[in-house]
């Protein structure tokens, strides 16, 4: 479920004061009823797990990732979020992604973060817990008017196709998970 953006912003993360220049682009409800303490076997799930999209989800990624080799968009040097971390979370930095390619920035028992960073957009994915779920916030500083537009035209995709795919995705593999520990 899509949650307006101060879901995440009233949330006492870390995050907040780390990325105060990156813009809170969406923020979702994971399908992950359970407690607090699961976070570590979701960011297990997330970066263990499979991960495969199908149908037109596949698709969109892979013609993303085609038009990005075409146009160079992601031949550039990556920056990464992890230099601007204190001494006490450079230590904590967590697996990374296999479904998508991102690389982890820093896990704590209360939030997980993960980063892309390309010509159109250094992207996070924040993943913490509240209450009895976990949520994940999209945070996003586009590179230029190229990745403003970017970010505008991919927008329909992202709510009608990714973050659908991507929510079945996390609740198959939740409720997997759960039923192999009971």
């Amino acid at each position: 479920m899509r949650l307006h953006k101060t879901a995440h912003t009233s949330q006492p993360w870390r995050i907040h004061a780390l990325a105060p220049d990156f813009k809170v682009e969406d923020v979702w409800a994971l399908p992950t009823p359970g407690s607090p303490g699961d976070l570590a076997r979701l960011v297990d799930q997330f970066t263990s797990g499979p991960g495969n999209f199908s149908g037109a989800t596949k698709a969109l990624f892979a013609l993303r990732w085609r038009l990005g080799e075409l146009f160079g968009w992601d031949s550039a040097e990556p920056r990464t979020f992890r230099d601007r971390l204190p001494a006490d979370l450079r230590d904590s930095r967590g697996p990374d992604p296999r479904a998508v390619p991102m690389r982890s920035v820093y896990l704590t028992e209360t939030e997980w973060v993960a980063e892309i960073s390309n010509r159109t957009v250094h992207a996070l994915m924040h993943i913490g817990w509240v209450g009895d779920h976990a949520q994940m916030a999209v945070l996003v500083k586009p590179n230029g008017l190229f990745g403003t537009l970017y970010m505008a035209a991919i927008m329909p995709f992202r709510y009608l196709v990714v973050y659908p795919a991507l929510m079945r995705m996390i609740g198959r593999g939740w409720n997997q998970t759960r039923q192999n520990d009971r």
